[in-house]
């Protein structure tokens, strides 16, 4: 089998995915889709804090851990197809990257509740948890990367070749056609750190 890699750029509630394959030089973009991992029929889904933040602390709890079971089943199933759909085209999957905004530990939930800044904070950690334990389970081997050290990253993993491949990544909506936005971009380019480990580059 040919090897692929998974990247994710998460929003509340929903998020890219994008698959990348091919040698060193060669790489390209094979599957990207939109996914959704909340149930729209639960009230507060696609904002499971800001929802928790109008109950009382007991209820907010059991609210955040319905949440977090509807969405990691739904994110399992949503890369579960995907897994399927790339084997089914002889792509084995090497591993994932999870873009992350800056991975400072959160309080605890009283304290998460009671800040708006951190409520948008644990929104953002909760759905990337959700893709982060579904690859878990999956048996992918997954990887979180800070968004703002991945230029750096892809600088420092690819030397000389990192422009080239960031041009063929910002241009290849061209050929693989819309959308081809700044998410898909960075879940490649996150996808691409994974595919091929610094130690199997040259």
């Amino acid at each position: 089998m040919k090897r692929a890699a998974l990247g994710f750029r998460m929003h509340s509630g929903w998020g890219v995915l994008v698959s990348v394959a091919g040698d060193t030089g060669q790489e390209e973009v094979i599957d990207r889709r939109r996914i959704a991992i909340t149930d729209p029929a639960k009230p507060g889904a696609n904002q499971p804090y800001h929802h928790a933040a109008t109950l009382e602390f007991p209820a907010a709890e059991r609210h955040l851990a319905n949440c977090q079971g509807a969405s990691e089943r739904l994110a399992l199933a949503a890369i579960k197809q995907v897994v399927q759909e790339l084997e089914a085209r002889h792509y084995g999957i090497a591993g994932a990257a999870v873009l992350l905004a800056s991975g400072r530990p959160l309080p605890s939930l009283a304290k998460i509740l009671a800040s708006h800044p951190l409520i948008h904070t644990a929104e953002g950690e909760f759905f990337r948890n959700s893709i982060r334990n579904a690859c878990e389970q999956l048996q992918i081997p997954v990887e979180a990367i800070r968004e703002r050290e991945l230029e750096k990253r892809v600088k420092a993993a690819f030397g000389n070749a990192a422009s080239r491949l960031q041009r063929r990544i910002a241009t290849a909506g061209r050929s693989i056609g819309s959308p081809w936005t700044s998410d898909h971009k960075a879940a490649a380019l996150a996808a691409l750190l994974v595919l091929w480990p610094a130690s199997e580059r040259d």
